[in-house]
C-alpha cells in the first residue's frame, strides 16, 4: 500500500510539471494568432476562426478514438507522438502566409492534440483519488491561469520581432514535453481492463447519462473558447495595441492564483458539482451580453473579470462531475469523449462567432455576437438544469411510493 500510496503522488509531481510545460507551449502561440492574421495581415475573422475552429473541432472531436487506442496501448507513446506532431504544426504555422496553410498548420496541431490530450486527463483519473479530484483540477487550472499569463507574455514580447519565432519557441516547449514523458513517464495502462478499441468506444456510446451531458456542454464552451479569439480583439480594438491583451490574461491568474482553490473548498462541501456547474455558467454567460457596448478599456476588463470568476467556478465542478461518471473500464474512451462536447462548441463557438463578429462590423452592429453568446449560455444552462434538476425531480416522483 505504502508503494502505491507512493506512485500515486510521484504521479501527481509529474502531472503538475507535464501540464506546466503543455500549458506554456500552447500559450506561448494561440492567443496571438488572432492578433497576427486579423490585426497585423488584414484577414477576415471568419478565416481565422475557422482556422481555430478546425484546430478545435479535429483534437477533441477525435479524442475518443486517441482515447480508445490509449485504453489499448497505454498513455505514454501517443502522449509522446502527440506532442511531436503538435509541434511540427507550430513550425507549420510560423510561415502560414495563406488561409489554408494556416488552416493545415491547426489541423497537424489539432491531431496531436488528439492523440495527447485524452490520456492525460486519463492519468489524472487513475492517479488521483475521487475525492482529491476537484481540489487537484483547481491546482490544474491556476496552473493554466499562471501559464496562460506567462506565455502570453513570452509570446507577445517575441511578436515585435517576428510571428515565426513565436512559432518557433512554442515548438521547443513541445519537444521538450515529449522528451520529458519519453524519459521519466512511466508504461502506464489506463483501464482496469485491456479491452479492444471497439469494445471501449461501446461502452461510452451506450451510455446515455455520459454522453447527454458531454453534449450539453457544447453551448459552455462556445461561450469558454471566445478567450481565443474574440476577447483578445476586442482588447486589442479598444486598445489600440496588442500589447494589452496579456494583461487579459494576468487578470484571469490573479483571479485564479488567489480565488480558484479556496472556492473549490469552500464549494464542494456546500453545492453538488452540478449546481455549481451552473451557476458559474450563469454568471459567464450574464458577462458576455454587454460586451459589445462597451466603450473603455476598464468597462471591457471589468465585464471579463466576471466572465472569469464565472469560469472559476463552473471549471472544476464540471472537469470533477465528467470524471465522476466515467466507467474505469474504459478511462482513456471516457475522457476522450468528454472533449466532444469541447469540439462542437469549439467549431461553432470558433467560425460562428468570427462570422458574427465580422457581421456586426458590417452591420454597425458591434453588439451583435455578444449578445448570441450570452443567449446560447443562458440556453445551455435551462438544458443542464433539466438534465440534473428537473428531470431528477421528475424520477423521483414517478418512483414507487413518492
Amino acid at each position: 500500500m505504502a508503494r502505491i500510496s507512493q506512485a500515486r503522488s510521484l504521479g501527481k509531481y509529474f502531472l503538475l510539471v507535464d501540464n506546466m510545460l503543455v500549458v506554456l507551449g500552447f500559450f506561448v502561440v494561440f492567443p496571438l494568432i488572432s492578433i497576427r492574421f486579423v490585426d497585423q495581415l488584414g484577414w477576415a475573422a471568419l478565416m481565422v476562426g475557422i482556422a481555430l475552429g478546425l484546430r478545435q473541432f479535429i483534437q477533441q472531436g477525435l479524442g475518443i478514438f486517441g482515447g480508445a487506442i490509449a485504453d489499448r496501448f497505454g498513455a505514454k507513446p501517443l502522449i509522446v507522438t502527440g506532442m511531436l506532431m503538435r509541434a511540427g504544426g507550430f513550425i507549420a504555422m510560423g510561415v502560414a502566409h495563406e488561409p489554408w496553410v494556416l488552416w493545415l498548420s491547426c489541423l497537424l496541431s489539432g491531431l496531436g492534440g488528439t492523440l495527447f490530450d485524452p490520456p492525460r486527463s486519463a492519468l489524472v483519473v487513475k492517479l488521483v483519488r475521487p475525492h482529491q479530484r476537484s481540489r487537484f483540477f483547481s491546482l490544474l487550472m491556476m496552473q493554466d491561469s499562471a501559464g496562460a499569463v506567462v506565455g502570453a507574455l513570452l509570446g507577445s514580447w517575441l511578436l515585435q520581432y517576428d510571428f515565426r519565432l513565436v512559432c518557433a519557441v512554442g515548438a521547443l516547449m513541445f519537444v521538450l514535453c515529449a522528451a520529458f514523458n519519453a524519459w521519466l513517464l512511466p508504461a502506464w495502462k489506463l483501464s482496469t481492463v485491456k479491452a479492444p478499441v471497439r469494445e471501449g468506444l461501446g461502452r461510452v456510446l451506450h451510455d446515455k447519462r455520459f454522453v447527454t451531458y458531454v453534449l450539453t456542454l457544447t453551448g459552455y464552451y462556445m461561450l469558454a473558447v471566445q478567450v481565443m479569439l474574440m476577447l483578445p480583439i476586442m482588447v486589442n480594438d479598444i486598445a489600440g495595441s496588442p500589447a494589452a491583451v496579456k494583461w487579459m490574461y494576468a487578470i484571469e491568474a490573479c483571479l485564479s492564483l488567489t480565488l480558484l482553490y479556496p472556492i473549490a473548498r469552500w464549494s464542494e462541501k456546500r453545492f453538488r458539482l452540478e449546481h455549481r456547474l451552473m451557476f458559474g455558467l450563469l454568471v459567464m454567460s450574464f458577462s458576455l451580453l454587454p460586451v459589445g457596448m462597451v466603450g473603455s478599456l476598464q468597462q471591457l476588463f471589468t465585464l471579463i473579470c466576471t466572465f472569469y470568476i464565472g469560469s472559476i467556478i463552473a471549471e472544476p465542478a464540471r472537469e470533477t462531475l465528467g470524471a465522476q461518471l466515467a466507467d474505469a473500464r474504459a478511462r482513456g474512451s471516457y475522457m476522450g469523449f468528454s472533449r466532444l462536447g469541447l469540439a462542437f462548441g469549439g467549431a461553432l463557438g470558433y467560425a460562428g462567432g468570427g462570422w458574427l463578429f465580422d457581421a456586426g462590423k458590417v452591420f454597425n452592429q458591434p453588439e451583435l455576437p455578444w449578445m448570441m453568446l450570452g443567449l446560447i449560455g443562458l440556453i445551455t444552462f435551462f438544458a443542464l438544469l433539466w438534465q440534473f434538476g428537473l428531470k431528477r425531480l421528475q424520477q423521483r416522483m414517478l418512483e414507487p411510493g413518492a
